[in-house]
């Protein structure tokens, strides 16, 4: 099994203040432990790098990259996938939908992948399942 890992769970993992917190680190450990795949893409590595120096400073970024980024696998975006991403993201209309999710949906769809942890809402809604890391 493969798990694609969103910004919002990233950033969860870091804000111990944040209300997903502890959902997102018990999902997390369990993914670890279990030995899920867990995956992200690099569009998602330059999200969370952005968001986590913004609001914490390069202490955050340097504990993505030492605890969180070796754990996971990279996927590149490619060309195309980038191309399905921003034509979905302008055929949905909506303001709230960002680029980089579009693009880990075309991935997750490209790549068979079904399962996701974060806290994004827009995932759910394009028919993917939250993993929780409970059986």
């Amino acid at each position: 099994m493969t798990v694609l890992v969103d910004t919002s769970a990233l950033i969860a993992l870091l804000d111990e203040d944040d209300p997903g917190h502890a959902a997102c680190r018990q999902a997390w450990r369990s993914a670890v432990t279990e030995a899920i795949g867990l995956l992200t893409t690099d569009y998602v590595i330059v999200e969370a790098v952005s968001v986590a120096q913004r609001l914490w400073g390069l202490d955050a970024v340097k504990t993505l990259v030492d605890e969180f980024f070796p754990l996971l696998h990279i996927e590149w975006v490619t060309p195309d996938d980038h191309t399905v991403g921003l034509t979905s993201l302008l055929l949905s209309g909506r303001g709230r939908l960002s680029l980089v999710d579009c693009v880990s949906f075309a991935i997750m769809r490209r790549l068979r992948v079904t399962e996701y942890l974060g806290l994004d809402p827009h995932f759910a809604e394009q028919g993917f399942t939250a993993y929780t890391g409970q059986s």
